[in-house]
């Protein structure tokens, strides 16, 4: 299977902005690995609010048209859109005008969550967002090491009304076995509900798209166009059907990775 308007909705790709890529050089190869992956649509979503990267909305916006302008006199068929992964802080609230969503009025945010835990105040952000009409976005979650050993939270996230984005090299199986199985049960489970490839110029942090489009059709023939579509819907700021979704099975309390 080969498709030419794939939707990546997490990419680091951007030039010397975060450590995406540390030039633009590594960004046009990037997006030429893009192009042969099947990717035609990019947002581009540097780290925003960490605790290494600010990279503020008129930043990003700009950064965003001087890339294209690049890619465009390199005819490269790829278009991207400005947008940020947004760390999780108690602060969140007071920047968000700041914020670059997944869409042009953001409806929705990508938002990271720390890499170890699911901070208790989590829920109380994703009340105060829905108070200004914003869905969060989880990045990664089948990475968490909370939410791995305890899958049922992403569902508890899910019953509030997040939507959350599986990364396309944890579906074949990149980040190994463990993360693998969690991103599967994710998907079979309906609790994640678009992939992305979460790109970097590192080893091993590649697009995939095409390969793990894959691994969701021999898991239901129904789920490569349904990402599709969702990550189009998401792109365009319209609301997605999330389906039904079930409690995933209990993982064993730690993990190695």
């Amino acid at each position: 299977m080969k498709i030419n308007n794939l939707v990546d909705l997490h990419c680091h790709i951007l030039p010397a902005i975060d450590d995406g890529s540390p030039s633009l050089d590594v960004s046009l190869e990037l997006a030429r690995q893009a192009v042969a992956d099947g990717i035609r649509y990019i947002l581009a979503t540097p780290h925003h609010m960490d605790r290494h990267y600010l990279n503020h909305a008129d930043e990003v916006r700009q950064a965003v048209e001087d890339f294209q302008d690049e890619l465009d006199f390199q005819h490269i068929q790829l278009t991207v859109f400005p947008g940020q992964e947004i760390h999780l802080n108690g602060q969140l609230m007071s920047h968000i005008d700041d914020f670059l969503g997944i869409d042009a009025s953001r409806n929705y945010i990508l938002l990271e969550l720390p890499h170890e835990m699911v901070p208790n105040y989590l829920d109380e952000m994703i009340f105060q967002l829905s108070c200004k009409g914003i869905t969060p976005v989880i990045a990664h979650p089948e990475r968490n090491e909370q939410i791995i050993a305890e899958p049922k939270r992403l569902y508890e996230l899910v019953e509030q009304g997040v939507l959350a984005q599986v990364t396309a090299t944890s579906l074949v199986g990149t980040f190994g076995e463990q993360v693998q199985r969690t991103a599967k049960e994710f998907v079979k489970c309906g609790l994640v509900q678009v992939v992305a490839s979460d790109a970097h110029a590192l080893k091993n942090r590649g697009f995939t798209m095409t390969k793990a489009y894959q691994v969701l059709r021999k898991l239901n023939s129904e789920y490569p166009e349904r990402f599709a579509a969702n990550a189009r819907d998401l792109l365009n700021g319209d609301q997605i059907d999330t389906g039904q979704f079930e409690i995933p099975r209990k993982q064993r309390k730690h993990w190695l990775f």
